[in-house]
């Protein structure tokens, strides 16, 4: 996984509303290079009993094997990544509709999974992080995650995840409250990303 590239496009904002179809469907967008792999932060000594030590490097180890850095560390998903902000979520939003085929998109902005209280996971359940990790489900059951790749997760052997909960637990709480999600139609305020796979017409 290391070294792919995923092709993604950010939406510049405050674009006045086109008044005929555009000649160039890509005219809103530009492309960038986006990180792919970050390293997870590092746990905190003290947090965790010294008998849980492995399983919270294997939690280190699997956050980083699954990229989770990439959608939840503000500025990665534009090559941008702030390190004071690792895992601490998105300030720039991920498109869960074609935005050349929408002129509002809707968007959702990677949550916050450091321990914070407030704006984080440091609440949730690890039944409620685990429920997130395998089926994409948030923390009240009420809908799927947009654009949370669960489907890739969700035979994640128990121990993996008791591993995950265990490392997102000790590493430090960073207080970053992202943006609303932004429904379709309505107009969104910050960054967007989209990427996607294509298939040629016959």
């Amino acid at each position: 996984m290391k070294g792919a590239r995923f092709l993604m496009f950010t939406a510049v904002m405050f674009a006045g509303c086109a008044t005929e179809e555009p000649t160039n469907l890509l005219e809103a967008y530009e492309e960038v290079d986006a990180t792919t792999i970050l390293d997870a932060p590092s746990a905190i000594p003290g947090t965790f009993a010294p008998a849980h030590r492995g399983r919270v490097a294997r939690g280190e180890y699997m956050v980083e094997l699954l990229g989770c850095g990439v959608c939840h560390t503000d500025g990665a998903l534009v090559g941008d990544p702030d390190f004071e902000r690792s895992l601490a979520g998105s300030a720039t939003g991920i498109a869960y509709m074609k935005p050349m085929g929408e002129e509002h998109p809707g968007v959702v902005y990677p949550a916050n999974i450091t321990p914070d209280d407030e704006t984080g996971i440091g609440t949730w359940t690890d039944q409620q992080i685990a429920n997130a990790i395998r089926a994409g489900i948030g923390r009240h059951g009420d809908q799927r995650i947009a654009s949370m790749p669960w489907q890739g997760y969700a035979r994640i052997s128990d121990d993996d995840v008791d591993a995950i909960v265990s490392y997102l637990r000790s590493i430090k709480a960073v207080r970053h409250k992202v943006p609303d999600k932004v429904e379709p139609g309505d107009r969104a305020t910050h960054p967007f990303v989209y990427f996607g796979v294509y298939r040629s017409k016959p």
